[in-house]
């Protein structure tokens, strides 16, 4: 594998547990898939469709999410709120990313350590 091929596989890694994160936040107010699509789009997580919705479904099955369809409109949307359960652990979330951004930060800056050394 090259390096290219291999860093891509491992930003695809990366990206997949922020998309959770940042859905259930925006989702603190309701909105639609493709509105989420553009939200999280804008705001620098590329994410695509066929990505977005299988999520939103899991999320939803685990009690995160709530859905109801919208028919007001000429085109029926099914709207998604993060339950209570939801933002509790986009918080939790949250909170562990910030304390391992944290830690990279300090293995960043700390010299690096040799096994039997002081460090």
């Amino acid at each position: 594998m090259t390096t290219d091929a291999t860093l891509a596989s491992h930003l695809q890694e990366l990206r997949r547990g922020t998309v959770v994160v940042a859905s259930l936040t925006v989702l603190r107010t309701p909105g639609y898939g493709y509105s989420l699509l553009e939200t999280l789009s804008d705001a620098g997580f590329e994410v695509e469709a066929n990505t977005l919705y299988p999520l939103l479904r899991r999320l939803e099955s685990q009690g995160l999410l709530t859905s109801a369809w919208n028919t007001d409109e000429a085109r029926p949307r099914k709207f998604y709120t993060t339950t209570e359960q939801g933002n509790a652990v986009a918080e939790a979330l949250r909170i562990e990313w910030a304390r391992l951004d944290d830690a990279i930060g300090d293995l960043s800056t700390d010299p690096i350590s040799t096994p039997g050394s002081d460090k």
